[in-house]
């Protein structure tokens, strides 16, 4: 099973962007005030940890204070339906996951008004294109990934995986791996992915899918053990 995750760079508005390109901008000097980064989860996830130092470098180079803004919950909901809302003068700008585009389409499968819709924001840059890897703590019984789904097969319902809430990009691997490999674990969703990784780590969740570079530093400290990634070769981390 191949499965790649690509971590997106969003700023509000498709149509009133370009507006903004031929009056505003030329009008104002854009930037001349500070720039907040919407961070759809709390700190510690995967868009906080590659957020942050973009939000610095985009400081240095555009000459204005880029704030980080941390507005977790609903798996990114809030936060990203926060930034479709905005006032589109390209001052608040939102690092986004790939489940930016799922939360709509879940919202209206579910017969739920969504918050927000995809048209509402401009994607600017990719900053990282890593594979979503399965991890579990050192000190569990599963040495590798064919003993952790033998494990499941033989107990459903006996362990766990959390995530970075509904919807997420640590929920839809799971319950792709869950529906492909024919196993059940229960759901546990988090605000984020850096809450979720805090649960792992306290025994509270058995597993998670989550992206590299939230998790390295535990693997190479030896507290977390990956069993497998969603993607193609091997991780050089």
């Amino acid at each position: 099973m191949k499965l790649t995750f690509k971590y997106l760079f969003f700023i509000i508005n498709t149509g009133l962007l370009i507006n903004l390109s031929s009056t505003v901008f030329a009008q104002e000097n854009w930037p001349n005030r500070p720039i907040t980064m919407v961070i759809p989860f709390p700190p510690g996830g995967v868009a906080d940890t590659v957020g942050r130092p973009v939000a610095d470098a985009l400081s240095r180079s555009l000459g204005q204070p880029v704030i980080v803004e941390n507005r977790a919950g609903a798996g990114g909901g809030i936060g990203m339906a926060a930034v479709a809302k905005s006032k589109p003068d390209g001052y608040t700008i939102l690092m986004a996951l790939s489940s930016i585009s799922i939360i709509p389409e879940a919202d209206k499968i579910l017969g739920k008004q969504p918050s927000y819709q995809l048209n509402q924001l401009k994607p600017i840059a990719r900053f990282t294109a890593d594979p979503t890897v399965l991890v579990v703590r050192s000190d569990s019984p599963w040495q590798n990934y064919q003993q952790f789904i033998e494990s499941m097969r033989k107990s459903p319902g006996k362990f766990n995986f959390g995530s970075s809430g509904n919807y997420g990009t640590m929920h839809v691997p799971m319950e792709m791996l869950k529906a492909n490999q024919k196993f059940f674990m229960v759901h546990i969703p988090y605000t984020g992915a850096g809450p979720a990784i805090v649960g792992l780590l306290g025994g509270q969740v058995d597993a998670l899918a989550t992206g590299p570079s939230s998790i390295v530093q535990y693997i190479k400290a030896g507290r977390v053990r990956a069993l497998a990634h969603w993607g193609e070769g091997r991780l050089a981390s």
